[in-house]
């Protein structure tokens, strides 16, 4: 197993750096989503497009490089630190891409993912969370920042150890801080919601 605690982790991160959204754009011919929108390479912006079902993919496609590195590390029965390792390595691979210069997304599909292959009841309370913001005012930032938060507290009530719970505090607080600018806009009273599109032109943050 010891070349598995070096392997695992290794190799989340870099599933975690395909851009899923970049690929899947490419696929089906669609705009660079760096160059648009908000320029971030996720579903929301992929959606902006107006096309659902590379939206769909996208989000897909995120989510399960968070997901698949943590089964498999839970499948082979690897050490706490090791699976916290695999987990948070696959978000990390998400936002700072080796593939892509350092520069991915925001990692909000990605986090569920890791989550849902944490405990699925970790992803599921989380989920809801989401859910119940994005439904209730319409901003995925929003919602982001307060599954976010919300993220840490499920799992120190679920018991899932030391370990895991420190992945995720770390990975909540990268979460929170990609989102700088979106939280500056919901201050503002300037975030999109969701539905609406932002102008074709990329926007910076």
């Amino acid at each position: 197993m010891t070349w598995l605690n070096f392997a695992l982790p290794i190799g989340a991160y870099l599933l975690g750096s395909i851009a899923t959204a970049v690929v899947v754009s490419r696929l089906f011919g669609l705009p660079d989503p760096r160059t648009i929108g908000s320029g971030n390479p996720g579903a929301t912006n992929v959606l902006r497009t107006g096309n659902k079902l590379a939206a769909l993919a996208t989000l897909i496609g995120d989510l399960l490089k968070g997901l698949i590195p943590v089964v498999i590390a839970r499948a082979l029965d690897a050490s706490e630190l090791v699976i916290a390792l695999t987990a948070l390595a696959a978000f990390i691979g998400h936002i700072f891409p080796v593939f892509f210069q350092f520069k991915g997304g925001k990692g909000v599909a990605t986090a569920l993912g890791v989550l849902l292959g944490l405990s699925p009841w970790l992803g599921l309370g989380t989920l809801a969370v989401w859910l119940a913001m994005a439904f209730g005012l319409r901003y995925s930032s929003l919602a982001a920042l307060t599954a976010a938060l919300s993220a840490p507290l499920i799992a120190w009530l679920l018991h899932l150890g030391d370990m895991i719970l420190l992945a995720i505090a770390i990975m909540s607080a990268l979460l929170i801080w990609r989102h700088v600018g979106n939280i500056q806009r919901l201050l503002q009273g300037k975030e999109t919601r969701i539905g609406e599109k932002k102008p074709l032109p990329c926007f910076q943050a």
